[in-house]
């Protein structure tokens, strides 16, 4: 039935029902020449085992777009977090969506797809070194009018105790230090729950990602505003290639750890793999070598073993924590970083299943048909088709 046109368009949803939210990590580089940074899709051809089951897809595409949305939905992910950009140069002046970097996830694909509004999202301010950072002036004038117009107020936004969530990636600590230190930064951040009300919000969320050991870093993010942390991807450093079992206990080790600290003051998360050996040739600075660098990655089974693990733990913290109902998903899409749970030919729906399996109500019938079955796409119109067959090298594909 391959190439036999039975639909004209993705078929809508079926949702799975969930008294969770579930929400993916979102990396949006998979437009040709979106980012300076690496290759996109052509940087990992020697991995045939992570081809999207979507192809070496136009990422810019709304109908990609609902692919992704109806497979996430019938399987009990409903938000995408999306990474996102501002380029340095348009830091101290009003923002439109050609000063961002990688905006086209969200402004060209999610709200022009067609299921684009059933589905929750919300941005991860990206503020690391070589991308655009503020300070209290930028932040109030420019920063916050353009995420309240631009995404704070869309219907689908993630809102949760009528507060707008807004994720802050800040290792480096750059936005603790634009803003001139934790105290300026709270000031900003309580200027910014007021601004918030104008709209009829009782406030912003506030979280930062941290993803280590030492909880004593909580005083200091709690004397800069931040309402919570979260965790974009678990550090299992040693050994280099580890058990199934060393993934599984380090990270519920270490949320276990944050439970008894304060239950209140992180997020959940569940790391499926870590593997960025596409990236070691360009980024060698940043992600060392095979040699020194941890890849590890997690069966279908063992995936859902800490799923259910960790859905045990938020099932005994306080009923009105943000950690009982809401977990993250490390990662939806960083295909070359290595780390993604959008079907793929290794391991088709096996990870998406889990989720089902462990946080919905499995009232639904998810479908299995892929966009070549209904006869649909292909959408490789900017990439190009690739024979992936001659890069497997004795790899075994299972769809």
């Amino acid at each position: 039935m391959y190439n036999v046109k039975l639909y004209d368009y993705v078929p809508a949803p079926e949702p799975a029902t969930t008294d969770y939210i579930v929400a993916a990590h979102v990396y949006n580089a998979w437009k040709k020449g979106g980012t300076n940074v690496h290759k996109g899709f052509d940087q990992f051809l020697d991995y045939p085992e992570r081809l999207p089951l979507l192809g070496r897809y136009d990422e810019e595409n709304p109908e990609v777009c609902d692919w992704e949305i109806k497979w996430a939905l019938e399987h009990g992910v409903n938000c995408f977090i999306y990474c996102w950009y501002r380029k340095k140069e348009s830091m101290d002046r009003k923002i439109t969506v050609d000063d961002l970097r990688l905006a086209h996830g969200i402004h060209e694909s999610l709200f022009n797809a067609r299921y684009g509004k059933q589905m929750k999202f919300a941005i991860m301010f990206e503020a690391q070194s070589r991308w655009g950072n503020t300070n209290p002036k930028d932040f109030e004038e420019n920063l916050l009018p353009f995420w309240m117009e631009q995404y704070f107020l869309k219907e689908n936004y993630l809102v949760i105790n009528n507060k707008p969530v807004l994720f802050i990636y800040d290792y480096q600590n750059r936005v603790r230090d634009g803003f001139g230190g934790e105290e300026k930064q709270a000031e900003a951040f309580l200027k910014a729950q007021d601004y918030a009300k104008k709209f009829g919000f009782d406030g912003i969320t506030f979280t930062v990602e941290y993803r280590y050991d030492d909880l004593s870093r909580y005083d200091e993010y709690k004397k800069g505003g931040y309402d919570s942390t979260f965790t974009y991807c678990w550090p299992i450093t040693e050994p280099l290639h580890p058990s199934q079992e060393k993934i599984i206990n380090e990270q519920m080790r270490i949320m276990y750890a944050r439970a008894a600290k304060d239950p209140y003051y992180f997020i959940p998360c569940a790391s499926k793999q870590w593997d960025p050996r596409p990236r070691m040739d360009i980024m060698p600075d940043i992600y060392g070598t095979a040699e020194n660098t941890p890849i590890w990655n997690l069966e279908p089974a063992s995936w859902r073993e800490l799923l259910e693990k960790i859905k045990r733990l938020m099932d005994t913290l306080p009923k009105d924590s943000l950690a009982s109902k809401m977990i993250l998903l490390d990662n939806w899409n960083e295909w070359d970083e290595g780390h993604y749970i959008l079907p793929h030919y290794e391991g088709g729906f096996k990870y998406l299943q889990a989720v089902r399996e462990v946080f919905t109500k499995r009232d639904n019938l998810p479908d299995y048909r892929d966009p070549a079955f209904l006869g649909l796409g292909p959408y490789d119109k900017n990439w190009g088709s690739t024979d992936y067959s001659q890069y497997c090298k004795g790899k075994k594909l299972d769809k």
